[in-house]
């Protein structure tokens, strides 16, 4: 768990960093005709957002360039590669957050979900076939800002091989968390499976996705994947935690809503195993049914199957192994901010 003084220092390296992608968005995507369209394009992105994965990818290369934070290029927009070239690594980073802005329009379509980011979602805002189209958008800028970083061809290259793999595992992921839907059972195994495809490699790819453009050493590149993909997957894990845990006001949603939506969670899932029939555990059939009382019990019954507990270990377990792979960087400011940044995705607040 982060401290004080921890949480601050990530606050404040994510929030020195946000500032640069907001106006680096504004930059890669300005409003063009037609006008409603690039409107509906950039509203999730005006509507806030941390900038998590665009922070870890600004971090991860610094970290390997092995450059102070407070000398470095401040726009990234020539950063220094290991092979000598420079690199603009600002257009990494947006092309990763329009991704993950991508995502988040067509998960609210699908999820039938009203709000995004306290605001409502998209096709709310607009309409279900603005939003496609919006998403659809986001999807194909995201290539044509990652092309333009002026990294050495061959690496390039692969970083938009990175970026379309990346994309077809979140699909992948997706449609797996589609079909648990309709399974009688769900393994935790294949839970985990889901989460690395639906969320974690997107972290993935933030944390590898600089080291391709500048040249890193494969062994790098590949440490840099695994540390995005154990914090993603812990990330996620937390947030099936806080759902249950955290009192609604400060959730910003209802308490225990994913028992409502019988979403299935490694916690639930764990349950289920020890016993639990997860699917009385609340009888409210929408949030606004569903009372603090009932939540406690349900929350009561699955800290006693040591379900609570069982997610919380794993989610620290992964984030232990994630910053183990941060080994291969220099021993910098930058990988102490990367490493606190894991730590931070499993004990933050809303």
């Amino acid at each position: 768990m982060t401290d004080d003084a921890t949480e601050e220092r990530v606050l404040e390296a994510i929030g020195r960093r946000r500032d640069l992608v907001n106006a680096a968005i504004d930059e890669e995507l300005p409003l063009a005709e037609p006008e409603r369209l690039y409107e509906a394009s950039r509203y999730i992105l005006e509507a806030g957002g941390k900038r998590l994965r665009p922070t870890v990818a600004l971090l991860a290369g610094e970290a390997i360039a092995d450059v102070d934070i407070d000398s470095a290029d401040v726009t990234y927009r020539s950063f220094p590669s290991v092979s000598g070239e420079t690199v603009d690594l600002m257009r990494a980073a947006v092309s990763i957050e329009v991704i993950q802005s991508f995502t988040l329009i067509h998960d609210d379509i699908m999820d039938e979900d009203d709000l995004r980011r306290g605001v409502p979602a998209v096709h709310e805002a607009y309409d279900t076939s603005t939003a496609i189209l919006a998403g659809d958008t986001l999807y194909s800028k995201a290539f044509e800002i990652m092309s333009e970083t002026g990294a050495d061809p061959k690496n390039g290259l692969e970083a938009m091989r990175l970026l379309a793999s990346t994309c077809t595992r979140i699909c992948e992921g997706q449609a797996l968390d589609v079909a648990f839907e309709g399974r009688e059972e769900v393994l935790p195994e294949e839970y985990l499976e889901m989460v690395e495809l639906k969320t974690a490699v997107l972290y993935g790819a933030a944390a590898s996705t600089p080291a391709v453009l500048l040249d890193a050493d494969e062994e790098v590149v590949d440490a840099l994947y695994r540390y995005g993909i154990d914090s993603g997957q812990a990330f996620q894990i937390q947030d099936d935690v806080l759902d249950l845990t955290v009192p609604s006001e400060e959730l910003g949603k209802q308490r225990g809503s994913d028992l409502i939506e019988g979403k299935e969670t490694l916690i639930t899932l764990h349950a289920r195993q020890q016993g639990v029939d997860v699917d009385t555990l609340v009888e409210a059939e929408t949030p606004a049914d569903l009372t603090e009382a009932e939540v406690g019990s349900a929350v009561s019954a699955l800290e006693k199957s040591g379900s609570i507990d069982y997610a919380r270990k794993k989610a620290a377990d992964l984030t232990a192994r994630s910053k183990r792979h941060l080994e291969v960087l220099p021993d910098n400011e930058a990988r102490e901010r990367l490493a606190e940044i894991a730590e931070y995705l499993i004990s933050r607040g809303y």
